[in-house]
């Protein structure tokens, strides 16, 4: 990957390519001010400009004195911009063509275009933000749930920031009494081993407790795919239809409708969800209908989750026993469906639910957000993790305490134990971008979008 100068005055489009009432482009570098000063036209020069203020005036091509557009121009100075660079945002009208002409006049002017998460990448090498607010940032704008952006906004807030710094200073503590005794060996110093047990285990304990929000973090982020299936005519697609709060597929009485799935995008209870519905599985010899059903058995196999329909007018059929016998051991609910119009009762184990009236939807969401959701870390502000960086170094730190107790336990001596706790900081310094390479901000920033 190309190394590029952080000293480059650098621009982007903030917004969405395409016809608009308004575009931003973002401008950053020591020398930004100074050279839109070339091209925009107005009362008092950018570079001029009190921080934080909004400037009235015109772009124009300085070779020709040609207006390209009237603009506003809001004035970011150093240290108190979002890079901490001198910076600005240019508000212009939403034509492509001014968008276009005022990109070429950047370029012409001594700006270059920015690489994707440059701007937020010169925050961090300015101290602005470290790299778990950075991520946050990341995911603030990929966030496709109010949940999502909420958790987001925790990190962002410095909640995974304190957390691993609260627990590198806590290693910091029981180093600092390792090396005390290697430092004065002569010294009447002593320190019982049972003391640096109890503390290693209360940072163990929360080095796992962040650890196990990953997973929670993950689904909230990513969300999670459900399979709506059963046997033809059982209801599947009104379900679907319902889950999504459209008619996406087509509902009949007749048997086989659906030969092939259909997929969906909905949110249930702030969780994303990429919800299919299948052909429903019948004993046939058409075969378009045994192509969609082993179609069908290919999505279920790659399921988070299996919403096993059963119409609850005819009751457990024995390809509804043969299912549930298939899919054992998977993520299952079992929806007894058209209780509206049954008179069977609803097995304990099932869900009763009318896809036709809406009745138990409620349940079926409640369920689902307990199968996949820990409330415990999502609802108290507790921070979470959804990056598997952050996860992996995590894993580390966790892997290097457990050698320093295994050694603990042996009396090995005390310069190797120093080791392993250096090691376990220097994982959750990675967290952070206490320590860094060129190479893995490189790879990080580059899942940004151009002008974030």
């Amino acid at each position: 990957m190309e190394q590029l100068s952080i000293d480059d005055p650098i621009f982007a489009l903030a917004t969405p390519w395409g016809e608009s009432a308004i575009a931003v482009l973002r401008v950053s570098g020591e020398a930004s001010l100074t050279l839109l000063d070339r091209c925009f036209r107005g009362k008092h020069a950018l570079s001029e400009t009190r921080s934080h203020t909004v400037r009235h005036g015109t772009l124009v091509d300085p070779d020709t004195d040609s207006v390209i557009d009237e603009v506003m121009a809001a004035v970011y100075k150093t240290p108190t911009s979002y890079t901490g660079e001198n910076g600005a945002e240019l508000f212009t009208h939403g034509s492509p063509a001014i968008i276009s002409a005022v990109m070429e006049l950047l370029l012409r002017s001594g700006f270059r275009q920015a690489s994707p998460g440059e701007f937020t990448q010169r925050a961090f090498l300015n101290g602005k933000v470290d790299l778990t607010r950075a991520e946050a940032v990341n995911d603030l704008i990929r966030a496709r749930s109010d949940r999502a952006r909420s958790l987001a906004m925790n990190r962002l807030s410095g909640a995974v920031e304190n957390r691993v710094n609260a627990l590198k200073e806590a290693i910091a503590d029981l180093l600092a009494s390792v090396e005390i005794l290697i430092d004065y060996p002569e010294e009447d110093i002593t320190v019982e081993a049972g003391t640096w047990r109890s503390s290693l285990a209360q940072i163990e304990e929360q080095v796992a407790r962040l650890l196990g929000t990953y997973t929670t973090g993950r689904i909230i982020q990513e969300g999670i795919s459900i399979v709506i299936a059963g046997g033809t005519n059982a209801g599947k697609s009104t379900l679907f239809n319902l889950i999504l709060r459209e008619d996406r597929a087509i509902v009949s009485d007749v048997h086989g409708t659906t030969r092939d799935y259909l997929e969906g995008a909905a949110c249930i209870r702030g969780v994303p969800v990429r919800l299919f519905d299948t052909a429903g599985i019948r004993r046939t010899d058409d075969v378009l209908e045994v192509e969609g059903i082993k179609r069908s058995d290919r999505m279920i196999a790659n399921a988070d989750l299996i919403l096993l329909v059963v119409d609850g007018v005819t009751g457990l059929s024995e390809d509804d026993c043969a299912l549930l016998e298939k899919y054992k051991g998977r993520p299952l609910l079992g929806i007894w469906n058209k209780t509206d119009r049954s008179s069977l009762p609803c097995p304990q184990e099932f869900i009763p639910m009318s896809s036709l009236t809406g009745s138990g939807i409620e349940l079926l969401e409640q369920k689902i957000d307990e199968l996949f959701l820990d409330e415990g870390s999502v609802g108290t502000g507790e921070p979470v993790i959804d990056s598997v960086r952050q996860k992996l170094l995590l894993e580390e730190c966790a892997s290097h305490l457990a050698v320093f107790r295994n050694a603990l336990d042996k009396e090995l001596p005390l310069d190797l134990l120093a080791v392993d706790l250096k090691s376990a900081m220097d994982s959750l310094g990675e967290i952070t971008g206490a320590i860094t390479t060129e190479d893995m901000l490189q790879r990080m920033f580059s899942t940004f979008c151009v002008g974030k």
